[in-house]
């Protein structure tokens, strides 16, 4: 528990940091109107191709005795890839609203 505590001490600037990040994307993204939310977050959703490169990075210099950063890494892969594939669907969904119908 001493670690733990040792460890949130060392990285306080980090955790403020993330605290706030979270607080300005609810920010952000509460006022953006909602005819602009679905093109907003497909683009978004595409961008965790990036997400998905810098698990697999972390995950290929990670130790093999690294469980935690090797869980972490799997799971970034995973959810990124889920996030991604539904990114292009939602913007295909969107532009087939646009084809003209026979």
């Amino acid at each position: 528990m001493e670690t733990l505590l040792q460890k949130i001490a060392l990285h306080q600037e980090y955790i403020y940091i993330v605290i706030l990040m979270i607080f300005l994307g609810i920010e952000v993204i509460g006022r953006v109107p909602s005819v602009l939310h679905t093109p907003l977050m497909s683009g978004a959703n595409a961008i965790h191709g990036v997400v998905i490169i810098g698990a697999i990075i972390v995950m290929g210099k990670a130790e093999s005795d690294n469980y935690i950063a090797l869980i972490l890494g799997f799971l970034a892969v995973i959810l990124g890839t889920l996030n991604v594939v539904g990114g292009f669907v939602v913007t295909d969904r969107m532009l087939e609203m646009f084809k003209h119908k026979k």
